[in-house]
């Protein structure tokens, strides 16, 4: 259990995906190009690649993004945050997704 005080470091915020790459040779991974309206695109490496056989099917989506997880290198390729997703027992998926009208930036309060 964490308390109120650690959920409210965690800065949940709305970007849109500008470009998706399935990293190579990898399985699962993903490279994403981010708008998180900070005046340059973030890159988040993402283990979605099973979810989305044709990545540019995530291009021009809005999602719901951490923005202040410590960077990370994945297989030589640095990821500046992380996408939010649900998974099921029994394979179902699904990234969350604000409504269209609220724009990329836009954080959770």
């Amino acid at each position: 259990m964490i308390n109120l005080e650690d959920f409210k470091k965690v800065d949940i915020i709305v970007g849109k995906i500008l470009s998706a790459e399935k990293v190579p040779d990898t399985d699962k991974l993903l490279k994403l190009s981010v708008d998180l309206a900070e005046g340059k695109p973030r890159q988040i490496v993402s283990g979605i690649s099973l979810y989305f056989p044709d990545c540019n099917v995530l291009i021009g989506k809005k999602c719901m993004f951490i923005a202040n997880l410590e960077t990370r290198v994945i297989r030589g390729i640095e990821s500046q945050g992380m996408i939010l997703a649900v998974s099921t027992e029994d394979g179902k998926f699904s990234l969350l997704e604000p409504n269209d009208e609220i724009p990329a930036g836009t954080r959770a309060k």
